[in-house]
């Protein structure tokens, strides 16, 4: 994630990333708490070195095959909330995705008094 901000960062213009905003769903294998941890040591040395991290997470939604219904579920039970049959595909709850970060201008025009 952070190579991938470096390399829009540079494609932008450079300048020091600020703050990112991630959202994770709760199947994606990520838990929110630990990347919130483990973020500042992923940022060392980066344009993104002292930024902050926002998280979003998602519900787990599924459709259901047999009446057509989006809904909410749990995560052991993909089960459609609607009718309760259990034939349902899975639409979010295993995203993990950079959503959006903020760039600091990059500082290479000269200050005229």
């Amino acid at each position: 994630m952070i190579a991938q901000v470096e390399e829009i960062a540079a494609n932008r213009g450079g300048g020091r990333v600020v703050r990112l905003n991630v959202r994770i769903g709760p199947l994606s294998g990520v838990d929110p708490e630990l990347l919130a941890h483990a973020f500042p040591f992923a940022c060392a040395g980066t344009v993104a070195e002292g930024a902050v991290l926002d998280i979003d997470t998602l519900p787990v939604r599924v459709l259901c095959s047999q009446c057509g219904m989006e809904s909410d579920a749990s995560v052991s039970r993909l089960l459609c909330h609607s009718c309760g049959d259990f034939r349902t595909s899975l639409i979010s709850g295993d995203e993990l995705l950079l959503a959006s970060f903020e760039l600091e201008p990059a500082c290479d025009t000269p200050l005229i008094d």
